[in-house]
């Protein structure tokens, strides 16, 4: 059995399936895909400029089709990605809660954790401290930490 380059086609299929296992974004399998696809164009003996014009043709297709409908199948309902930071949260009461391996409080933001310092107030003379169970109301972020203050209303 002779090498082809339907072969290397597949290889690079196969790669990029086994890379899509460690991100999750289907982009990688969508490439993936594209290169098999590759790979019955290299099998029909077309040269390697058509290979590669086949290869940006079928990544062309399957990329937008995978981000626009179908990772939206794999998504948790209820999440907006990409709106963690962009003042969505700002007002939203969260509990904190004490992060088991280093005993750091925090809370979560869309499934997300990140420590938290409260607001800098006119009264430093009885600044409250955090505890974990506490209620508290996102104000911003500061860099990967959120800054919050005490919530006013007690949760029922």
């Amino acid at each position: 059995m002779d090498w082809n380059p339907a072969y290397t086609w597949l290889v690079i299929g196969l790669l990029l399936g086994l890379a899509e296992l460690t991100s999750g974004a289907l982009l990688l399998l969508a490439l993936g895909l594209a290169a098999a696809l590759t790979a019955g164009v290299a099998a029909l003996g077309l040269a390697l400029p058509w290979q590669l014009l086949a290869m940006g043709a079928f990544s062309g297709i399957l990329l937008p089709l995978t981000i626009w409908f179908i990772r939206p199948w794999f998504s948790p309902s209820g999440v907006a990605y990409g709106t963690t930071g962009t003042g969505v949260e700002q007002g939203s009461t969260y509990r904190v809660i004490q992060r088991d391996f280093d005993g750091a409080l925090g809370i979560k933001v869309n499934g997300d954790f990140y420590r938290v310092r409260l607001e800098a107030s006119v009264d430093t003379t009885s600044k409250p401290q955090l505890a974990a169970g506490m209620l508290v109301t996102f104000k911003e972020f500061d860099g990967t930490t959120a800054i919050v203050s005490i919530a006013d209303h007690k949760e029922t």
